[in-house]
C-alpha cells in the first residue's frame, strides 16, 4: 500500500471491467461501449482509435497495431499481428545505391503499408458484439468535434513539430505552432474516412477514394507505393511466445515485434538473485542494464519478418539466458551492443481492457517515432507512420529492407499467467525501452511484491545506445555509483516510456487497473 501522504495514484478496483490507458476520453469510451452491451474487444478498438485525436502524436489509422486477447472465460491467448509491409518497390540496394547507409526515418521511403484499420476491422467481426458503426461512433464524434490537447500530449507535440512536412504543418499545427495545453484539436478528415470505414469496412480505406489520397500523396514524397500495395493488406493470427519467470508466465507477441527480446531478458534476469536487491539501488540497475545490453544485441541481429527469421527458439531457450547471464560483470559496464538503424523514439500508445466475462485485450497501437514519417495525405489528412526506419540496410540481414516484407517493430503487448490462469494484460510503451520495461514491471511485481500502480510508479533506467538513462525517481548517489562502474549516465529530458495494466484476482472476482502518471491517462471501472 502507497504512503498516502505522498504524492501517488491508487489503484482502480472494480468488479465489472475496466480500461487503462494514456488518455481519460479514450477510456471513459471504453467503459460506455462495456455498459451499453459491447465486450472488451469492442471497447478497446473505440479507445484506441480515439487515441489518434487525443494523442495524434503517438498514434493513428496511418498505424499498425498488435493484440493478445483472450476469448471470454478462456486462459487461452490468442494474438493477432496488425503491422502492415513494406510497399513492393522497396529496395534496400536501390537506398544503399542513393547513399543512404540507414534508413532515412522521415522519408516515403520508410512508410510502410498501414496495417491497424484491417486488424481492427478483423477482430471486430470476429470477436466483437457490436458493429464498426458502434465502435467507431466516439471516434467519429470526437475527430470532428474536437478533444482539449492533455498537458503530457502538448509537451510531446511541442519537441516534435519540426517532424511535420507539407500538409501535415497544416493539419497538424496551429498556425505553425504546436497547441497549447487545453486547445482544441480537431481532425474532420480523419472523422470522414472513420465514417466510410463504419460503413463499408476495410474496403473503405485500403482502396478507392482514401487509399488514392494516400496513395498520391506518399508517391508525391517519392515513395513506391501502389493502390495493389494498400489492397493486398492483411493481418494474421499467430501464435504467441512465452517464458517463465520465477513461476510467472510472461506471454507475448511473436516476431516482428520484439516480444522475444523481453523474454530473453527475464530468462538472464533470472540467473540474478534480484529479490535480495535495493529496488531503487545500483546494483539492480546495473544487472538489468547488462542484462539489456546482452538481450538488445540479440535482438538487433535476430528479429525480423517471421518469414525470414530463423533464431527465434534459439532466443527463447533458457540454455541462451545462462550463457548470456555469465558474460555480466557485477561490477562493469560492458560495451553498448551495435545501434539499429532506427532513431531513439517514445511514441506509442497502449490500452487494455478486461470485461465482465473476463474476456481480457492488451493491445498496443502506434506510428513509431513522433507524428510517424511526418507526411500526410492531402484531404483526409492521415498521418503515416514510419515504420520501416525498424529495418536495416545490411546485406543479407534477416532484417534487411525489401518490398513487401515486415520490419523489426519496437511495439509489444503482453500478458502474465500463473498456473495456467491469465492474471494480468499488460504493456509498457516507449519505444526501443519496451523489453525492457517489461522484464522491469514483471520483477517489480515478482521479485519485489509490488502491486500493479507501484510497479508502474516505480523509477526507471535504461541503457540503451551507450547512454544510461536513469529517471530523477532514483537518487544522485546510484547515479553516481552506476558512472563509477563505467555507465554513462545521464537524466532524461522526458520520462521513460508509460505503463498500463489490470490484474485479474480470480480469487475475489475483483479487477485491479493501473495507469502511469508519466502520461495523461488513468484506469477506469464501473
Amino acid at each position: 500500500m502507497r504512503d498516502f501522504h505522498l504524492p501517488g495514484r491508487s489503484p482502480v478496483f472494480a468488479e465489472n471491467g475496466i480500461c487503462a490507458t494514456s488518455h481519460p476520453l479514450a477510456a471513459k469510451a471504453a467503459i460506455s461501449i462495456l455498459e451499453g452491451g459491447g465486450n472488451a474487444m469492442d471497447a478497446a478498438i473505440a479507445g484506441a482509435v480515439l487515441l489518434g485525436v487525443c494523442e495524434p502524436q503517438m498514434t493513428g489509422i496511418g498505424g499498425d497495431c498488435f493484440v493478445l486477447f483472450t476469448p471470454p472465460g478462456e486462459d487461452r491467448i490468442l494474438a493477432l499481428n496488425g503491422s502492415g509491409r513494406a510497399p513492393a518497390g522497396l529496395s534496400a540496394a536501390d537506398l544503399r545505391a542513393a547513399g543512404h547507409a540507414a534508413m532515412p526515418d522521415g522519408a516515403a521511403a520508410a512508410v510502410t503499408v498501414p496495417g491497424a484499420v484491417d486488424a481492427f476491422c478483423r477482430l471486430s467481426g470476429d470477436w466483437g458484439r457490436l458493429g464498426l458503426d458502434a465502435v467507431l461512433a466516439p471516434a467519429i464524434r470526437y475527430f470532428d468535434a474536437g478533444v482539449p490537447v492533455a498537458p503530457r500530449t502538448a509537451f510531446d507535440w511541442n519537441i516534435a513539430t519540426d517532424r511535420l512536412q507539407g500538409a501535415a504543418r497544416t493539419q497538424y499545427l496551429m498556425n505553425g505552432e504546436a497547441p497549447a495545453p487545453g486547445t482544441m484539436f480537431r481532425s474532420p478528415g480523419n472523422a470522414e474516412v472513420l465514417r466510410r470505414i463504419a460503413r463499408d469496412g476495410r474496403a473503405a480505406f485500403y482502396e478507392g477514394e482514401v487509399a488514392e489520397d494516400m496513395v498520391a500523396a506518399l508517391r508525391a514524397a517519392g515513395g513506391t507505393h501502389t493502390l495493389d500495395d494498400f489492397a493486398a493488406t492483411a493481418c494474421d493470427y499467430t501464435e504467441p511466445v512465452s517464458g517463465t519467470y520465477r513461476g510467472t508466465e510472461l506471454v507475448e507477441h511473436p516476431p516482428n515485434g520484439q516480444g522475444a527480446t523481453a523474454i530473453l531478458l527475464a530468462n538472464i534476469l533470472a540467473e540474478f538473485d534480484i529479490a535480495a536487491m535495493d529496488p531503487f539501488g545500483a546494483e539492480r540497475a546495473h544487472i538489468e542494464a547488462e542484462a539489456t545490453k546482452l538481450a538488445y544485441d540479440a535482438r538487433n541481429r535476430f528479429i525480423a519478418d517471421p518469414d525470414h527469421m530463423t533464431r527465434l527458439a534459439h532466443m527463447l531457450a533458457p540454455e541462451t539466458a545462462r550463457r548470456l547471464a555469465t558474460l555480466i560483470d557485477p561490477a562493469r559496464a560492458m560495451p553498448a551492443p551495435a545501434k539499429l538503424t532506427e532513431a531513439v523514439h517514445r511514441d506509442t500508445i497502449y490500452l487494455t481492457v478486461v470485461d465482465r466475462d473476463r474476456m481480457a485485450v492488451s493491445l498496443i497501437y502506434s506510428i513509431y517515432h513522433s507524428f510517424g514519417s511526418g507526411i500526410s495525405s492531402e484531404k483526409f489528412g492521415i498521418l503515416f507512420q514510419n515504420r520501416g526506419a525498424g529495418f536495416t540496410l545490411a546485406a543479407g540481414h534477416p532484417n534487411e529492407a525489401g518490398g513487401g516484407k515486415r520490419p523489426m517493430h519496437t511495439i509489444i503487448p503482453g500478458m502474465l499467467r500463473r498456473d495456467g490462469r491469465v492474471i494480468m494484460p499488460f504493456g509498457v510503451m516507449g519505444g526501443a525501452y519496451q523489453a525492457n520495461g517489461h522484464a522491469r514491471f514483471l520483477s517489480n511485481l515478482v521479485d519485489f511484491g509490488m502491486d500493479p500502480q507501484a510497479a508502474i510508479d516505480a523509477p526507471r533506467c535504461f541503457s540503451d545506445a551507450g547512454d544510461m538513462r536513469v529517471e530523477r525517481g532514483y537518487s544522485d548517489a546510484v547515479r553516481q555509483r552506476l558512472a563509477d562502474m563505467g555507465h554513462a549516465v545521464g537524466v532524461p529530458d522526458t520520462p521513460i516510456g508509460g505503463a498500463q495494466a489490470i490484474r485479474i484476482d480470480h480469487e475475489t472476482g475483483v479487477l485491479q487497473g493501473a495507469s502511469d502518471p508519466r502520461k495523461d491517462g488513468c484506469a477506469l471501472g464501473y
